[in-house]
């Protein structure tokens, strides 16, 4: 089923079509990361994407692919941050309106970013439910065309292509490591690494307190996330049915990280690398030093998937 869902060609397709809208972020690289881990690391740095995250990716690619008639009643999504400011700004783009629902716990900086963007914010209760009737109901109220935040082809292939860049940049890699929350990212990334270098491991992770992912993968079904409790925010969502095929038959493993690590990673990353990240940015290194991946002497990617931060509330402090 997988190998239907989306191909190189549609990342390639995407790549062009987001082309003019996107940031090809840089690609940095440490030589203190590379000291403790005894191996090469470069980093894909999708916090200094648009919107600071890389969301933008697959919301370009989602609304660049609608039909007129789509674009003339515009895009509804539900978010809890960077998927809602993706939208937004894709949309305002692209000239087009843009309803996202967004739960009252989502963290004030994002609720204002997505304001900003000139979407309508609508509120709910923070469960998928409540998420899920919502979008519903704003989907019937104005005829605008739904965007799920990472169960759609349009959106995986849009965020393979940061994966893409990657590979372009720097070459041949051995390992490529990519957070997962509901898995558009992972997914992606998936399909972009195993088809460009065929030889190279693909390894999800994820908060060891919203380990979901890494559960289903080893039961063969969705397992679905119920109370995670977690710093890193961006991976609490549960797999969809795509994004699930494609990580069942394209990631090796998902490691996991503790919030202890995380937060110590993330705090590394600021000190070391002088770049502002998220916490869920912060689970592949964190799980690469808390699990004992033997990546000694190897080239490793690592996407770093957004830096998002309220900073009246970091995490240290």
């Amino acid at each position: 089923m997988s190998r239907s869902i989306i191909s190189l060609a549609d990342i390639r397709d995407a790549a062009e079509r987001i082309r003019p809208l996107v940031h090809r972020t840089p690609v940095l690289t440490s030589a203190f990361f590379d000291a403790m881990l005894g191996a090469s690391v470069f980093f894909k740095c999708e916090n200094l994407q648009r919107v600071g995250a890389f969301k933008l990716r697959g919301a370009s690619n989602a609304i660049g692919l609608l039909s007129e008639e789509e674009r003339r009643r515009g895009v509804v999504t539900h978010s809890s941050g960077n998927h809602g400011q993706a939208v937004a700004l894709a949309a305002r783009f692209a000239g087009i309106p843009a309803y996202v629902v967004m739960p009252r716990t989502a963290p004030g900086v994002k609720r204002a970013a997505v304001g900003g963007y000139g979407a309508e914010v609508v509120m709910c209760e923070p469960t998928l439910e409540a998420r899920e009737t919502t979008a519903a109901a704003v989907v019937a109220r104005t005829g605008a065309a739904f965007v799920h935040p990472y169960n759609d082809p349009r959106i995986i292939a849009g965020q393979g292509t940061a994966a893409l860049e990657l590979v372009e940049d720097v070459g041949d890699l051995d390992v490529v490591l990519a957070p997962c929350g509901g898995g558009g990212l992972l997914s992606g990334t998936a399909v972009a690494v195993t088809e460009l270098l065929p030889r190279a491991h693909v390894i999800g992770a994820e908060p060891a307190g919203a380990d979901d992912a890494r559960r289903s993968l080893e039961a063969g079904v969705i397992v679905p996330s119920i109370s995670p409790r977690t710093i890193a925010d961006a991976l609490l969502t549960s797999l969809g049915e795509l994004t699930f095929a494609i990580i069942s038959d394209r990631v090796e493993r998902i490691i996991t990280a503790s919030d202890e690590a995380i937060v110590s990673t993330m705090r590394l990353v600021w000190e070391r690398m002088k770049i502002v990240i998220e916490p869920s940015s912060a689970v592949p290194l964190a799980a690469l030093r808390e699990s004992g991946l033997d990546v000694e002497g190897k080239r490793v990617g690592v996407i770093i998937s957004g830096g998002n931060v309220d900073l009246g509330r970091l995490p240290w402090a």
